[in-house]
């Protein structure tokens, strides 16, 4: 078997370790004798509709997206008929932002996204940095963690699924205890650090959707993830041992 993964702007869009998340999904991949080819999409860069299995987008600075928003807009189209076949995505951060309606900066015009996820993002001058915990309802085990910092509130237009539900850290906007989105099978959030290496269960999750949707059922071979899981839950438990500023919120 083999995966064709998109790769979206890693130059730009590639801060606290996000380009990890395509060496997790390489290694896991071939650890199990699936190969995997990475095209790597600059801006201008072509990219065919049916050309990729599954698409990873990682975070940047104001900067970054500034550069990159005309060019995904060209792309709405192609990633538009990708989502709704169910091909699997992950964007994080900047790129997140940038897959909904739109990202007001604190300063500067306002960015219009390609609206995929129904959400739009304003900056505040609160900057949201930190360990953050999640529980999903999808994946075993459901937490997931990352690391966030961002200054962007993103709100979820209602009927929107988020990720999952925040235990620990700020999430999407630190009000409402939601964090990311996902629509059919693209998933975004704000969890950088790099997000699939300390959640190996979500990187199979992608894994799994890309190959049932170029092959049809598959099982996957159990990988020895002992470390990777005392890793995860290291950071559980440093996480809750943290004096976070919303501890008090969290029931």
């Amino acid at each position: 078997m083999k995966l064709r993964i998109a790769h979206l702007y890693p130059r730009l869009m590639n801060i606290y370790g996000d380009r990890g998340n395509i060496q997790a999904l390489e290694y896991r991949c071939h650890q199990r004798g699936i190969s995997t080819l990475i095209n790597q999409i600059r801006p201008q860069d072509s990219l065919k509709p049916g050309s990729f299995d599954l698409l990873f987008a990682g975070g940047g600075q104001d900067q970054q997206q500034l550069i990159i928003a005309q060019d995904l807009r060209q792309r709405k189209k192609l990633l538009l008929q990708a989502t709704q076949q169910g091909i699997p995505m992950l964007v994080i951060c900047g790129s997140y932002q940038l897959f909904g309606h739109y990202f007001q900066p604190f300063q500067g015009p306002k960015l219009k996204g390609i609206s995929l996820i129904n959400a739009y993002t304003i900056a505040s001058k609160q900057r949201k940095i930190g360990n953050i915990l999640i529980k999903t309802n999808f994946l075993q085990p459901q937490t997931l963690i990352g690391f966030e910092n961002h200054s962007g509130n993103t709100f979820l237009e209602t009927g929107t699924q988020p990720l999952g539900k925040v235990k620990l850290g700020f999430g999407n906007n630190g009000q409402d205890k939601t964090e990311g989105a996902r629509v059919n099978n693209l998933f975004g959030c704000y969890l950088h650090g790099s997000l699939l290496p300390k959640n190996p269960h979500f990187a199979d999750y992608l894994i799994q959707l890309a190959l049932e949707k170029k092959y049809g059922s598959v099982k996957l071979k159990p990988l020895n993830d002992q470390l990777e899981y005392q890793a995860h839950q290291q950071i559980i438990n440093r996480t809750k041992k943290l004096n976070h500023p919303l501890l008090k919120y969290i029931s």
